[in-house]
């Protein structure tokens, strides 16, 4: 399966954060919000340094992934879209890839995938098209629609690692989140 890496991004590097979110287990999710609400209330005071030094990192991967799809999702309302645009991302990056293979990359399950392929292919962001190898199969292409914004959640993601702080100079960093949200990936491929 050749399937390119920024299948993990939005902006080729952000949504990698919200990839390796996927693999969370509920007991990290209940200490990210537990984290996050008290950080939330007492950030400024002596108290916080305690629970900021403890908090897990996976709890501040969810918190950037989190903060970042709603500034995404603001910026983009008008087309009606959740979490579907990283699907449109992840087909835009690999033309003709599987339903089965975005199921693995994306970590959902056949039934969330489903749904919302039939939404995007509803509202022409994408296409099915049979796999002439094996007729069982669809091969996944973003339309000119899908094409189209593309270019616009990329700004705006680009824009949102601008305005916090995320720059050139973090390549190493980008490039060692990848590395572990592909290492974790493989880990539950199987379960």
């Amino acid at each position: 399966m050749d399937i390119i890496v920024s299948f993990l991004t939005v902006s080729k590097e952000t949504f990698i954060i919200y990839e390796i979110i996927m693999l969370i287990k509920k007991n990290y999710f209940s200490c990210l919000l537990l984290t996050y609400k008290i950080t939330g209330e007492i950030m400024d005071g002596k108290d916080s340094e305690g629970i900021l030094e403890n908090s897990p990192f996976i709890a501040w991967i969810h918190n950037l992934s989190k903060n970042q799809f709603k500034y995404l999702n603001n910026r983009i309302s008008e087309f009606n879209l959740g979490h579907e645009v990283r699907y449109i991302m992840m087909i835009y990056d690999n033309p003709n890839i599987s339903q089965d293979d975005l199921v693995l990359l994306s970590g959902q399950s056949k039934g969330n995938i489903a749904k919302s392929l039939r939404k995007l292919e509803d509202g022409g962001y994408i296409e099915r098209e049979v796999n002439p190898e094996n007729r069982r199969k669809y091969m996944l292409k973003t339309t000119s629609k899908g094409n189209e914004l593309v270019p616009k959640v990329r700004k705006i993601s680009k824009d949102w690692e601008k305005e916090v702080g995320i720059t050139e100079e973090d390549n190493e960093l980008k490039i060692r989140l990848r590395e572990i949200a592909i290492n974790g990936m493989r880990l539950v491929e199987d379960m």
